[in-house]
């Protein structure tokens, strides 16, 4: 009977820590949504703003150095 008492217990106390671990881990899912998106607005902008970047670069550069950049 005792046996049995100590197995359970054991079973009990590992599907407790297991439920505790799911809830801690977070929903995947909605991550992997969230860096995708990221990732398509980052490259929606730099496609859009390509051009300004360039040129606030090349003007920056300059700025520094009149003999370096484009």
């Amino acid at each position: 009977m005792r046996f049995w008492h100590r197995t359970w217990g054991a079973l009990a106390q590992r599907v407790d820590a297991a439920a505790g671990e799911d809830r801690e881990r977070g929903d995947v899912p909605g991550w992997v949504l969230v860096t995708l998106m990221t990732a398509g607005l980052v490259a929606v902008l730099w496609f859009a703003a390509e051009g300004a970047l360039q040129r606030l670069f090349v003007d920056a550069v300059n700025g520094v150095s009149p003999r370096s950049g484009g």
